[in-house]
């Protein structure tokens, strides 16, 4: 299970303060409003299927405040007063302990823990690996890797997503019509 998750990216300075546009990736952006602190890290953390990162890694910032603009949060951290301070963090990757995530309901899951877990159909043919897994409007669709490369979308529904097993590294589906 991944332990850390990326709940933001810093996209660009805003203001004369030493404020930073966030980019969130996390699917209630109004959580960071309750965070305390974050770890700033590289982006390349996040181009790794299920990557990330170590205990303790990257540069910790602790949050001053928050606000939100159009689709954007609006971080100031503390210690950081200027635009020319904050420049050294753009384009970095924001990241949370697993200790720091929303709670999950019953049948939840973290996006991430999802990440790399091999796709089975009902009939116990191995499908591929989860590569992504994509918000749209109606439901969520799970890109799934194939060995040959070719990727394959399955919508996120109860139709199609049979039962998700992540400590035994699977997700079995049942194949509808017309998907592949």
């Amino acid at each position: 299970m991944t332990e850390r998750f990326r709940v933001g990216v810093i996209s660009s300075i805003h203001g004369i303060h030493g404020e930073a546009k966030v980019y969130v990736t996390s699917d209630q952006p109004t959580r960071f409003l309750a965070l305390k602190a974050v770890r700033a890290l590289p982006a390349e953390h996040g181009t790794r299927i299920g990557a990330s990162p170590a205990p303790g890694e990257g540069t910790l910032l602790e949050l001053d405040s928050v606000r939100f603009f159009k689709d954007m949060a609006i971080c100031k951290f503390k210690g950081i007063e200027t635009p020319e301070e904050m420049r050294k963090y753009q384009g970095m990757e924001l990241w949370i302990d697993r200790s720091e995530a929303i709670p999950l309901e019953k049948d939840e899951f973290y996006i991430a823990d999802l990440l790399g877990l091999q796709v089975v159909t009902e009939e116990g043919l191995l499908l591929g690996k989860v590569e992504s897994i994509r918000p749209t409007g109606a439901n969520h669709v799970i890109g799934v890797r194939q060995k040959n490369g070719r990727e394959v979308l399955l919508p996120y529904i109860k139709d199609c997503v049979k039962e998700i097993l992540p400590e035994e590294g699977i997700i079995r589906v049942h194949l509808m019509k017309g998907l592949i």
